[in-house]
């Protein structure tokens, strides 16, 4: 995972206010008095800019622990943004808003600190170390506190990592890398597990292992954001959605409301 550790982020709090379009009439959360929320995970109204380029817009949801949520929308909704806000890297710049996780605010956080909280980012590149084996890999994960699942557990569960641990990591196939990815993410202590693209490119006995191991993360009680463009596979595995059209929520709610509303699926998510 890639961290900066001299980031700054200057953070305005802000009041928060319903999304005007959001479809769902779900209330959200208020904020506690000395700033904790109420729910596990709370993103309040967080707005986000690449330079001048005004990318997150305003999005706003909560998530008890353990839940699953579907983050989805079209290609250039600002769904990666979104996850990279949340895990506070140095792009895209957040400038207004408020992110809580078991009453650690994360606004003010710089992305090492936040990863020392709990928050892991699986990013869609999947960013496996050249020339470190897939154990070494696992290794230097767990090289600063607080340490996750043991290697021997990781083997356990990704039979196929086991398998190679002696293998450079970037010579594993696609669908062996992602399952590194999340293993190595795993090999930490984790509260929020931030899953960026983890189906893409991946043939469906792969993805069908990778939800099987989502859904033993979510027994953990390891709350989890997935990114995907396989909207179904997605709501499927999750709890709740939010669907993102150009930055902005249109909507949020039950998983299950998604998959039985094609009309709204066919509008924001071409499928």
């Amino acid at each position: 995972m890639n961290v900066t550790t001299k980031e700054t982020v200057e953070v305005s709090m802000s009041n928060v206010e319903e999304a005007s379009g959001i479809k769902s009439a779900k209330t959200q959360s208020e904020t506690a008095v000395d700033g904790q929320q109420d729910k596990y995970f709370s993103c309040r109204s967080i707005h986000a800019y690449y330079g001048d380029s005004y990318i997150v817009q305003g999005v706003d949801f909560d998530m008890n622990e353990g839940e699953i949520l579907a983050l989805l929308g079209r290609n250039g909704a600002g769904k990666t943004s979104t996850l990279r806000t949340i895990a506070r890297m140095s792009d895209p710049l957040l400038r207004q808003g408020e992110i809580w996780m078991d009453g650690n605010a994360l606004h003010t956080a710089a992305s090492f600190e936040a990863a020392r909280l709990g928050v892991a980012l699986v990013p869609e590149d999947r960013c496996i170390i050249q020339g470190l084996s897939v154990e070494e890999n696992l290794k230097l994960a767990q090289i600063a506190k607080p340490v996750g699942w043991p290697l021997e557990k990781i083997f356990e569960h990704f039979p196929r990592l086991a398998e190679r641990r002696r293998q450079d990591g970037i010579t594993l196939s696609g669908g062996e890398q992602q399952m590194l990815a999340v293993a190595r993410a795993l090999a930490r202590d984790i509260k929020l597990l931030l899953l960026d693209e983890p189906y893409e490119g991946l043939a469906p006995v792969i993805v069908q292992e990778i939800e099987r191991i989502l859904v033993e993360i979510k027994s953990l009680g390891i709350t989890t954001i997935i990114v995907e463009q396989n909207a179904i596979a997605a709501l499927k595995l999750a709890d709740s959605a939010l669907i993102l059209d150009s930055g902005e929520v249109v909507f949020r709610g039950a998983a299950q409301e998604v998959l039985d509303d094609e009309n709204l699926r066919h509008e924001y998510l071409a499928i």
